[in-house]
């Protein structure tokens, strides 16, 4: 089992790592729309928010030696499922793959931001 850290994505908020290697997959903790180089969430859109959690997913999933061609599993957890077209429109730009996928809606997300996402991919 291997830790995985960038500098390039948000530092974990809690007791946990940004992603593990274990048995030739990645798994990622969910990332939220916090910019690593301010420390602060970014945009008040769900369009805002969705693009600065695909960047920090694709920071994780490159320290993790994945990308997102190789995702095989992905959770998405919204604050308002009327965000669903809007964030699924950006999602589908960056996981062209087609991966499996959950997505529900959620009461409240870590420093109330609307969207994050988690992956499981082979490395």
């Amino acid at each position: 089992m291997q830790k995985i850290h960038t500098n390039t994505a948000p530092a974990a908020v809690g007791p946990y790592s940004q992603a593990i290697v274990s048995g030739g997959l990645v798994f990622t903790s969910g990332q939220i729309a916090i910019d690593p180089a301010t420390n602060t969430v970014q945009a008040a859109d769900i369009a805002g928010q969705t693009e600065q959690v695909m960047k920090n997913l694709g920071a994780v999933l490159e320290a993790a030696g994945s990308s997102f061609e190789k995702a095989v599993k992905t959770t998405c957890f919204l604050a308002d499922m009327g965000d669903f077209g809007a964030f699924s429109e950006i999602y589908g730009r960056y996981f062209t793959s087609l991966p499996a996928r959950s997505c529900v809606a959620v009461k409240t997300l870590p420093k109330n931001v609307l969207v994050e996402v988690e992956v499981i991919a082979e490395v």
